[in-house]
């Protein structure tokens, strides 16, 4: 792959495709993992992931598949912990000054009005924090 780009990955370790690509760091979780093992793992992982990388850009795929009752994702994450998920990621991201690139991926509920509650949510997320933009050391532009 190409040196430039470091790669994080949290996902079920039994999911959908069953040969997975390798990523610089991957976080292979059990099957039914919850919300306070999934939002753990994200936390440590990430921190690791943005020390190692020394990102520009963070492109941010904010798949619905670890939803609870995602058919293919095999993880247990309630809504409100995606939201945490999206909120960690975005605001980590933020306050380090690293520009997000946010990209829905996955999604596979039995009902399909859960996966676009996820992808909305995630959405709003993003879009709530677009009138804060920062620069790499984590002040505000109007701050400099």
């Amino acid at each position: 792959g190409d040196p430039t780009v470091f790669t994080f990955s949290i996902h079920g370790a039994k999911n959908f495709p069953f040969h997975k690509e390798e990523s610089d760091l991957d976080a292979p979780l059990p099957d039914g993992t919850g919300d306070a093992e999934f939002l753990a793992t994200l936390e440590t992982g990430l921190e690791s992931a943005l020390d190692a990388a020394d990102a520009d850009l963070a492109i941010y795929l904010a798949g619905a598949d670890p939803f609870e009752s995602d058919r293919l994702g095999r993880l247990a994450v309630t809504k409100p912990g995606l939201a945490e998920r999206d909120r960690l990621v975005l605001e980590t991201c933020r306050d380090r000054g690293i520009p997000v690139a946010v990209t829905m991926a996955g999604g596979y509920a039995h009902r399909v009005e859960d996966t676009v509650d996820v992808h909305l949510q995630s959405i709003r997320r993003a879009a709530s924090l677009t009138n804060t933009p920062t620069t790499r050391e984590g002040r505000t532009r109007s701050e400099r």
